[in-house]
């Protein structure tokens, strides 16, 4: 008997339930390689988990090294009354390695009015730490900017011009009142985004170490996912910060970067995407928006060489993005789209959140507790998987952001108690 799709569009987006949809011959979430069904936690941790988190490095993101043996920590400054007395601002430069060439520079502000250790949420920025807000105390990157989001193309040394032209995506204050910190890095303090054969960027510091690149070496998603680690490593450190309750939060390609670093260090604990799509949280074979072979031969630096080989084949891949977003069980996770933003396939994102929920059943949680998208402008937060598809574009939002806050109030019971 053929399966019927049912369809309803609303402002350009459908609205399709999980048992509607075909399985879009998914790989087995819960089948081991040898065909046995992983019936416990215990097995999934020892076994399926490690099977799962290889096929993602064996063939997409690549394999990434650990913590460096020479890094480093310096405190550039500490504010306890920044914002007009809202805030403590810290800046923080990591050293990767002896040769200070390698390095990254975290921006962290703190509630000026916390009684104890505060959450923090954790993010990169495309253009310098000094975009996100207009606070004059921000140090002005020095990096060259060469990178693109949706807003434009920046090549060219950072100024005083810059200072806050992305604070619409970065609602501090906002952030701040509800208890929680918030650390960003700019993302060319690790990789910058375009295909220069990985000779600038941290690749650089293992290239000399002669680790020769194959095709399975890693690529710049996992270059900026490696580095959300290493601010992990600082903020650890840090009496200021509740290391307990770290969320890492990525838009688009940065999102595609925070769902693989908390798939790949299990202390973040709360993983939230936006807009991430393709490479991200979208499922690769759902096949709406951008594709496999449309990213990989954009952005090819983005990925390890092999996965470029499933172009016009993706029912021959090993693993679908679903198993991904299980990587991250029995941690909160929370996928946001945008109604407008069908590049990003809203469609995909739901149903990859949706398919991961059977790993969260494993550890009694319950994964994202519906079977229908829902509508426009109604998160749905019932369960360790938060979700939503707002009003408008591919950006983030003041709305994201409160999203994003409320799930972390009903997960960690934080903010202003």
């Amino acid at each position: 008997m053929k399966t019927v799709s049912i369809v309803i569009f609303v402002t350009g987006l459908y609205f399709p339930s999980a048992a509607q949809t075909r399985s879009h011959n998914l790989p087995e979430l819960l089948k081991l390689s040898k065909g046995l069904k992983v019936k416990t936690v215990e097995e999934w941790e020892r076994i399926r988990r490690p099977e799962i988190y290889e096929l993602f490095s064996q063939y997409m993101y690549g394999h990434s090294p650990g913590k460096p043996d020479n890094m480093s920590f310096k405190v550039l400054s500490t504010d306890t009354s920044a914002l007009h007395g809202k805030a403590t601002r810290k800046q923080i430069t990591v050293y990767f390695d002896t040769d200070t060439t390698y390095k990254m520079d975290i921006l962290l502000y703190l509630p000026g009015d916390r009684t104890r250790p505060a959450p923090v949420f954790v993010g990169l920025n495309f253009f310098g730490n000094q975009t996100i807000s207009d606070d004059a105390g921000i140090l002005i990157s020095q990096r060259w900017m060469r990178a693109n989001d949706d807003f434009g193309i920046m090549d060219h040394r950072a100024t005083e011009a810059s200072r806050g032209v992305r604070a619409s995506r970065w609602p501090v204050e906002k952030i701040l009142e509800r208890g929680y910190g918030l650390a960003t890095i700019y993302c060319g303090d690790l990789d910058p985004d375009f295909d220069d054969g990985f000779r600038n960027g941290i690749h650089g510091l293992y290239e000399q170490s002669g680790q020769e690149r194959n095709e399975h070496s890693w690529g710049t998603l996992s270059a900026w996912a490696w580095g959300l680690q290493r601010a992990m490593d600082y903020l650890e450190t840090d009496n200021d910060v509740d290391r307990s309750k770290i969320a890492v939060m990525g838009h688009s390609r940065l999102g595609k970067a925070a769902l693989w670093a908390g798939a790949s260090d299990q202390r973040f604990a709360l993983v939230i995407s936006n807009d991430s799509g393709e490479g991200g949280a979208a499922l690769t074979r759902n096949e709406k928006g951008e594709s496999l072979a449309e990213i990989t031969n954009t952005f090819p630096h983005w990925f390890c060489s092999t996965y470029k080989s499933y172009a016009g084949r993706v029912d021959e891949l090993p693993f679908d993005q679903h198993m991904l977003l299980a990587l991250i069980a029995p941690r909160p996770l929370y996928v946001a789209s945008a109604a407008e933003d069908l590049w990003a396939d809203p469609e995909g994102e739901f149903l990859s959140a949706y398919y991961a929920g059977p790993v969260y059943k494993l550890y009694d949680r319950k994964g994202l507790g519906v079977k229908k998208m829902p509508a426009i402008d109604q998160p749905v937060q019932k369960g360790s998987i938060g979700y939503h598809v707002r009003t408008g574009g591919h950006d983030v939002t003041v709305y994201d952001w409160e999203q994003w806050m409320n799930f972390a109030d009903k997960q960690w019971r934080a903010g202003r108690e």
